[in-house]
């Protein structure tokens, strides 16, 4: 596993204060509004709605929340102002590609602010196209790994057209094609096993090693700082943490 997925797993882990837990409210509540209005109100028929769903639930985001959310969407209709999505692209400390997953409603403010947390945090906010090349979108499964035989939610996932698999503790992350993940989630899930969370992401082809202390926390702030923007989903980078600095970030 990447220390990219390490250290995301660490912060999970440590869990979110309140305040950081109504800024992940306020974005998925927004994931859910853009899934609502491509799709429907119904997760059935609309598995981009499912996975919002999901990643609310793995969240602890209350289901009354989630209900109102897909309500308020369903009812809203044209009014309001509508919800770009796009990416913005640069470089970070020690040269790290980062790929910044937008969700706004209003781009000009978006840009300043991106721009602004990307000088601050020893980074630079590049042109469309500088490191997209770098990743590639795919699917990613999360699944409740305690007390599961790993060979057998191995061959599930295999057998079902997953790509690969890595298990962290208790939960296994099953990669796919961006266009498998509602096929072997189904799967999955009719062979037993918990499904917590599916996502299309965008994965790094390759990865720069980062080995010492110094600039290993540069990246992470930049990181933590760009996922604290209301109008970023999700931040993307090709870094990998050697283990010996990240228990020194612990």
């Amino acid at each position: 596993m990447s220390g990219h997925s390490k250290w995301a797993n660490i912060k999970r882990k440590k869990g979110a204060n309140d305040a950081e837990r109504g800024k992940i409210f306020t974005k998925i509540a927004k994931e859910i509004q853009v899934a609502v209005r491509a799709g429907g109100p119904d997760p059935d028929g609309n598995f981009r709605l499912k996975m919002c769903i999901q990643k609310a639930k793995a969240n602890n985001m209350p289901a009354d929340n989630i209900n109102r959310c897909i309500q308020k969407a369903a009812g809203a209709g044209t009014d309001g102002a509508a919800i770009e999505e796009f990416f913005y692209e640069g470089y970070g400390a020690g040269g790290v590609a980062v790929l910044c997953d937008m969700m706004t409603d209003n781009r000009t403010r978006a840009a300043a602010e991106i721009r602004y947390l990307f000088s601050r945090n020893n980074g630079n906010l590049g042109e469309s196209g500088c490191v997209s090349y770098m990743f590639e979108r795919k699917g990613e499964i999360a699944v409740d790994a305690a007390g599961v035989d790993e060979d057998e939610l191995m061959m599930a996932a295999l057998d079902a057209g997953a790509e690969d698999m890595s298990v962290d503790e208790e939960r296994a992350t099953i990669v796919t094609a961006p266009g498998d993940v509602e096929a072997v989630q189904q799967a999955l899930s009719e062979a037993g096993f918990t499904v917590i969370e599916s996502q299309v992401v965008m994965s790094p082809s390759n990865t720069i090693e980062i080995t010492d202390l110094e600039t290993a926390e540069k990246v992470i702030k930049l990181i933590s700082a760009l996922e604290d923007n209301d109008d970023v989903r999700e931040v993307y980078a090709n870094y990998d943490i050697a283990d010996a600095i990240i228990e020194q970030m612990e």
